[in-house]
């Protein structure tokens, strides 16, 4: 058994209440799982009647009262025949499925509080009378298994703190976070789109999301030219060989597209007499070989690696692109840009001696930090991920592993910022450092990741000549600072609420003739912008000038300039920021050009505005 922290203890006690709750108002509800998770909890449920908003108010009214009869959570070891009759007599065939993913062996426990008895492993806090500080959220559908195979089960999402004070802040955060969502602020400024006849989790970039996109490369394309890295674009599909190899394939296959086979093999196939089941198990076995959708560029940086011969004198190698990937996310985990089936990662992948590993590392731990520090995420944490001992779910050599955690560690521990190790977190291959970000309202994100990889260069048999002219093995590290531009950019719009700091904002002046009298010098004005490359718009609507204010404010551009009979006639404007929400005065064209300028090229960082 498993012993949780105090709060996901407390977070599980609540979603039994739930559970309780809502057998109580609705007895003939089924019940598949309830755990609790990083921000709460949830229980999924199979029920004729829709939930509603009325309901979770009646819900969280009977978990009070449960609560305040303060039963205890009793745990009783079962056999496995006694839980399938147990759960049979009561009709929860939800239990006896989840029941047969018990291994052999495993012992098998239900805790049980009041009437309410549920198979679990625990744990729980001592009584329904420790979890005080609760509320439930909201209502989402959620596929049995997360299969769109199986039916659509009720998910009640909630959540729970040891005080009610904890509660109060964190229900004060989801407001917070409801103002800055960036699929309601994505659509508002026009930043991408996310289309059904397209498919669900494929962005499509709109020309202001697309320029917010691009000024994100350019800034760490510069970065990458100065520490040696060389730009590389691979194909969006490869064979399913090269990922058998890799190990990739099957083992991300739950993750994966299917795999690519063409149609005349297919036909040829069915006329055989092959079953669906039989085709999966050729391709798994590899005795029919396809493509597949590209779920990692490390293995094509691998083949170009391996494609000529290297020699000591020319590590490292450092492979940069900006390479699209494609993950089978299912659809009850798809969030706007956050959690999206095809993605561009600032990929690299850099090719080294042993002895190069901690210099290699601390390069792109810099990296990671100068991008943060840029756009003002300074709030980070550092998260050490280490293998799980014994495990089998780790490809490689324990020596092999040793060594590359010891590194990281070292490299960590050199940086001066907290860090966690947190074992279980390392990828297949090797360990890794992530980076935690909270943002202006205190969510954390994982965003930049650096790996260190013994195993593929040994998968891949890649080597390189050595000072003794014999052939060594180069290690491999994996980076991605941004580590999805879908994710990243959906994160700094929230971080942001929208209000971009001027370099990465789509349009950065807007300019306001207060009569169609002025337009003429509006759009001379706009000549001189658009020369030295500020991205500005002119206003020209025959609108009064506090509408077209309002508007440039609702469209959360960076500066105003407006422009009167007054400013015409002397060749000024007066400026009016989005920071200081006021008139600055008048200046010459060339001053604010000057001004502007200067806050673009230094990517300037603004207090950040309300949203």
């Amino acid at each position: 058994m498993k012993q949780m922290s105090p709060l996901e203890e407390i977070r599980h006690s609540a979603a039994h209440i739930m559970a309780t709750a809502v057998l109580r108002l609705f007895p003939e509800a089924k019940l598949d799982i309830g755990p609790p998770t990083s921000m709460g909890f949830y229980y999924d449920f199979d029920l004729d009647h829709k939930f509603t908003a009325d309901d979770l108010k009646r819900i969280q009214t009977e978990m009070k009262a449960v609560v305040k009869e303060k039963q205890p959570f009793e745990r009783i070891e079962v056999t496995r025949e006694e839980a399938d009759s147990f759960f049979r007599k009561i009709g929860q065939h939800y239990k006896i499925g989840r029941l047969a993913d018990i291994p052999e062996g495993e012992p098998i426990t239900f805790y049980r509080n009041g009437e309410f008895t549920d198979l679990c492993a625990g744990t729980h806090v001592e009584t329904t009378r420790n979890v005080r500080a609760f509320k439930l959220l909201s209502i989402a559908g959620a596929y049995h298994r997360g299969s769109e195979k199986n039916k659509q089960l009720q998910r009640i999402y909630g959540t729970a703190f040891p005080q009610k004070e904890e509660l109060k802040a964190y229900l004060h955060q989801m407001e917070e976070a409801k103002k800055r969502d960036h699929r309601k602020i994505g659509k508002d400024q026009r930043l991408f789109h996310i289309d059904d006849d397209v498919g669900q989790g494929l962005i499509l970039w709109t020309p202001s999301g697309a320029i917010i996109r691009q000024q994100l490369q350019n800034f760490i394309s510069e970065e990458l030219r100065k520490q040696g890295y060389e730009q590389v674009f691979t194909p969006h599909i490869g064979k399913l060989g090269l990922y058998r190899t890799s190990g990739h394939f099957p083992y991300y296959s739950d993750s994966q597209y299917p795999p690519i086979v063409h149609r005349a093999e297919l036909s040829q196939l069915a006329e055989e007499g092959c079953s669906c089941a039989e085709l999966s198990n050729k391709i798994d076995t590899g005795e029919i070989d396809g493509y597949l959708l590209k779920p990692m560029n490390c293995p094509m940086h691998i083949k170009l690696f391996a494609s000529q011969p290297h020699s000591y004198r020319d590590l490292p190698v450092r492979f940069a692109e900006f390479g699209t990937v494609y993950r089978w996310e299912q659809s009850g985990e798809l969030t706007g840009m956050t959690r999206v089936r095809g993605f561009t990662q600032d990929d690299a992948h850099l090719f080294c001696t042993d002895e190069q590993v901690a210099d290699e590392l601390k390069g792109c731990l810099y990296l990671v930090k100068v991008i943060l520090n840029t756009l003002g995420m300074t709030n980070y944490r550092v998260r050490v991920g280490l293998r799980e001992p014994d495990s089998d779910k780790y490809a490689g050599e324990a020596e092999n592993w040793e060594k590359a955690e010891k590194v990281l560690l070292e490299v960590a521990e050199s940086m001066g910022v907290p860090f966690t190790k947190e074992v279980g977190e390392a990828a297949f291959y090797g360990p890794k450092i992530d980076f935690v970000v909270s943002d202006v309202i205190g969510r954390e994100w994982q965003l930049g990741t650096v790996q260190v990889d013994y195993n593929l260069p040994e998968r891949f048999d890649l080597h390189y000549v050595g000072a003794d002219n014999k052939p060594h093995r180069p290690v491999l590290v994996h980076r991605a600072p941004f580590g999805s531009m879908e994710r990243f950019c959906g994160v700094l719009i929230e971080h942001f609420g929208g209000n971009f700091p001027t370099w990465l904002a789509p349009e950065q002046v807007r300019l306001l003739p207060i009569t169609d009298n002025q337009n003429e010098f509006a759009e001379s004005i706009f000549e001189k912008l658009f020369a030295v490359g500020i991205r500005a718009f002119v206003d020209s609507q025959s609108d009064k000038l506090g509408a077209k204010i309002r508007r440039a404010e609702t469209e959360k551009t960076p500066y105003m300039l407006i422009i009167g009979a007054k400013e015409a006639e002397k060749g000024e404007v007066s400026v009016r920021s989005r920071v200081n929400k006021s008139n600055e005065g008048n200046f010459s064209v060339e001053e604010f050009i000057s001004r502007i300028k200067h806050e673009v090229e230094n990517r300037t960082l603004p207090q950040l505005a309300e949203s």
